[in-house]
């Protein structure tokens, strides 16, 4: 872990490139966010309005789950539309796309296991506040549906649809534009925002936690600042894998739904996230602050 924490190297010399592959070339930050965002809104808000139609038939769910997905995949179809007439661009996300070659073992452990470990240490100190053990059953089932689709099969789709988009185009076009702290720090309060219209989604998860009141639907959006920080580090410590992306939030996903978790545990949950990424911030300041962004020669990030 102190490897991991070490702050970066001095500045490269020449031989390294600045702005490292091909980050330089993401320039339509505006573009692909106003698409990203009001695509799936549009396909969104049917989905909801379909939601609350009575009587419900099975038709009714599967123009849900349809409309569902189909927003979720938005953003990334986007992002392949900006992507393809650019070679280089190709070439990178190729490169990328399913890889972890040099990925240091420590940062594929956190991708997997990190979020485990947030959720069971947060379980265990809610119970020092008089919260039942209880919350380490297995749940056995997710505490939301969507439309035709069952939860857990939303809890593996939908991670790996948002981050075909938000890290094969949107990260990097903010990034080449500022630091990375700001990078994600906009891009949480994008995400938080983007996530509005499936509150109106009957069954949905951001439905339900709506209904459990403000304290919690405030938590949801705060707890995306920790996330996309320690998403965002990893992602660039390795080497812009969007594996890596893809299985920091898939895991996170589903490790919050395996247990039986009281919802504040959730809450205590965001505070250790917070922590950690304030943390790292301090330790490795200049990889957050630094504006350039600047690679080796096979691509590892300096």
């Amino acid at each position: 872990m102190r490897t991991a924490l070490a702050p970066l190297a001095s500045m490269p010399t020449a031989a390294h490139h600045d702005i490292g592959g091909a980050i330089d070339r993401y320039r339509r930050p505006v573009l692909f966010y106003v698409l990203a965002t009001v695509i799936p809104w549009a396909f969104w808000f049917a989905a909801a309005y379909l939601s609350h139609l009575t009587p419900t038939s099975r038709s009714l769910g599967v123009a849900v789950g349809v409309l569902g997905v189909a927003g979720l995949f938005a953003p990334a179809f986007i992002a392949f539309r900006l992507i393809w007439p650019d070679p280089e661009l190709c070439a990178d996300l190729r490169r990328r796309l399913f890889s972890v070659k040099g990925v240091q073992p420590v940062y594929l452990l956190l991708a997997c296991f990190l979020m485990l470990g947030s959720i069971l240490l947060a379980q265990a100190i809610s119970l020092l506040f008089g919260y039942s053990a209880d919350q380490f059953a297995f749940a056995g089932k997710t505490s939301f549906s969507a439309g035709i689709f069952p939860g857990w099969f939303l809890l593996l789709l939908a991670p790996l649809a948002e981050e075909l988009a938000w890290h094969s185009y949107g990260t990097d076009s903010l990034r080449q534009r500022m630091h990375l702290l700001a990078a994600s720090l906009l891009f949480a309060v994008f995400w938080a925002f983007w996530h509005m219209p499936l509150s109106f989604i009957k069954d949905y998860y951001h439905s339900n936690v709506a209904q459990m009141g403000l304290l919690h639907s405030l938590n949801f959006a705060f707890s995306i600042i920790p996330f996309v920080i320690l998403m965002n580090w990893l992602y660039y410590k390795s080497h812009r894998s969007i594996l890596i992306a893809v299985v920091f939030h898939i895991t996170a996903g589903c490790f919050n739904e395996m247990f039986a978790t009281h919802p504040d545990s959730k809450l205590i949950q965001t505070a250790l996230l917070t922590v950690l990424s304030v943390v790292l911030v301090v330790k490795d300041r200049s990889f957050f602050l630094r504006r350039d962004y600047l690679e080796g020669p096979h691509g590892a990030a300096r």
